[in-house]
């Protein structure tokens, strides 16, 4: 009796601060903040910052645990959001009140000294000029934001209380924010939340699905498989089945060939439960990487659903929406991240726990006009910003930004209006290098994965993109190099095979980039 006084209550106060959040955010979308004064930005930024430093409090404590309610899922995602749009918005701000000073002192510098100011595509201005209000627009720009923050925090009690409800995920000592980002699945609780939901539901209703499965469909390092991973890796997905496979494109050719591989000679086994409570129950992740028959599918979903328990799943990935109608629930769909979002991964994964905006605005100008051209790809900010985390200098910085550029340039990029990952394209790749002395290019002409453990022909090369982009390692001919490492499972080891291309056009492109970093 009285555990169900205590859930009657949790759910009433529950219920209270969804109402509360939703009718404060409203509120304040519906409520044209008034006209600032000429004293107010400097104050509003100030403010700004507190809030972020609550709400920032709140919403890592809440991603360090195991929330598997839905609702509460949604609400740390919407508390996620306003928190990443803040730092944006004070970020640009900040760079954008530094810009306008250093122009005003630089118009009475001599002829010829070099002064440094934001271009046209810099999102700190283009932030101030978006309402066609120069300064004022950024600073109702401003007060929206802190509208949303304020409603977000004076909401959040309740979500607080009952969070600290769930367990810990993580072990409770300090960390650095840095080092979550780093060692954790950025921005995908909500989506990691249904996975794990579509897993453990309706196993014991005998009316549900007898095999359920989930598309998930996104581009390509969008991180489809690392979020099946980290539900195969869930300790609640882990105790509910026997068995977890994994199957990829060669392990279909054999399945489609004989379907009693499905017994065992196909696929990568996860994770084995020998625990009676699983039931025999399969998980089974299809990976696929190109389009396949219906009618191959008919008789896969046919075969494991006569083979394996009730209550087993499949869980089927693809770049191709194609896959959607295979599913028994509607798909997941994973998207590249907002550009407050990204921002936000950018800045804390390559300057830490620094408040670069604050310490050095120039580099944060330039900071945020790299991550605008990245435009959310999770390969460019993990290569670019693990490269100039220990090369904090404006040269440096003012050359990657003028070598990306190029990049996309010369690889066709520029203009096009969709979110394209750019290692992923199936054409050879021209990378441009850094090094001023003696600029060159190289080719990535393909990329490929391997596992952290992978050892004699299928090991890692020692040397990496970033020695070869920053000129510390000048391979000849065809070579491999390491991209990058992954921190978090599945631990890929990302490699390019590459080549060595003419620099063309070097000298006046090392005049390009002299004249950049001065």
């Amino acid at each position: 009796m009285e555990e169900v006084i205590v859930s009657a209550i949790v759910s009433e106060v529950f219920s209270r601060s969804i109402s509360f959040l939703i009718k404060t955010c409203s509120k304040s979308k519906r409520t044209e903040p008034p006209p600032p004064t000429p004293s107010e930005p400097e104050e509003s930024l100030d403010s700004l910052a507190r809030l972020l430093l609550r709400i920032g409090a709140i919403v890592e404590d809440a991603e360090g645990r195991q929330i598997t309610n839905q609702a509460m899922l949604q609400q740390l995602s919407t508390l996620r959001h306003v928190m990443q749009r803040g730092h944006f918005t004070l970020d640009a701000l900040r760079c954008h009140a530094h810009d306008e000073r250093h122009q005003s002192s630089a118009d009475h510098d001599e002829p010829g000294q070099a002064s440094f100011a934001l271009s046209r595509f810099n999102p700190a201005k283009r932030i101030c000029v978006c309402s066609g209000r120069g300064d004022e627009g950024g600073a109702m720009d401003l007060r929206r934001v802190l509208a949303s923050l304020e409603a977000c925090v004076q909401g959040a009690a309740e979500f607080v209380l009952l969070s600290g409800r769930y367990p810990p995920r993580l072990a409770r000592q300090p960390y650095s924010m840095h080092l979550l980002v780093d060692n954790c699945m950025f921005g995908r609780q909500m989506e990691m939340g249904r996975v794990i939901d579509f897993l453990l539901r309706g196993a014991d209703d005998p009316g549900t699905e007898h095999l359920g499965v989930l598309p998930v469909v996104g581009w390509a390092n969008v991180g489809k498989s690392t979020l099946v991973e980290h539900a195969c890796i869930d300790e609640r997905a882990r105790n509910h089945f026997s068995k977890i496979l994994l199957l990829g494109g060669g392990d279909l050719m054999i399945i489609d060939k004989d379907m009693e591989a499905l017994a065992g000679g196909a696929g990568v086994i996860k994770h084995e439960n020998t625990a009676a409570s699983s039931g025999g129950r399969v998980l089974i992740i299809v990976e696929l990487d190109k389009d396949i028959s219906d009618d191959f599918w008919r008789r896969f979903y046919s075969a494991v659903k006569n083979r394996f328990a009730h209550g087993s799943k499949i869980i089927v990935t693809s770049r191709s929406d194609k896959i959607v109608k295979f599913g028994t629930t509607l798909p997941l769909r994973l998207q590249f991240l907002t550009r407050e979002a990204y921002w936000y991964f950018f800045k804390v994964r390559t300057f830490g726990t620094v408040d670069v905006a604050m310490e050095n605005p120039k580099l944060a100008s330039i900071a945020m006009e790299i991550a605008t051209e990245m435009s959310g790809c999770f390969m460019g900010a993990t290569i670019f910003g693990g490269m100039l985390r220990s090369r904090l200098d404006i040269g440096t910085w003012s050359m990657a930004l003028a070598t990306y550029r190029e990049f996309k340039q010369r690889n066709h990029f520029m203009c096009d209006p969709n979110p394209v990952d750019p290692w992923t394209l199936s054409r050879p790749i021209l990378l441009p290098m850094v090094n001023k002395v003696s600029p060159g290019y190289f080719a990535v002409v393909n990329n490929y994965q391997t596992a952290a453990s992978a050892i004699g022909d299928s090991a890692p090369p020692k040397v990496s993109v970033q020695d070869i982009i920053f000129g510390s390692a000048r391979p000849q001919g065809k070579f491999a190099a390491l991209a990058w490492r992954s921190h978090i499972p599945p631990h890929y080891n990302y490699v390019f095979s590459c080549e060595q291309r003419k620099a063309v056009g070097a000298n006046s492109r090392k005049k390009r980039l002299q004249k950049v970093s001065v």
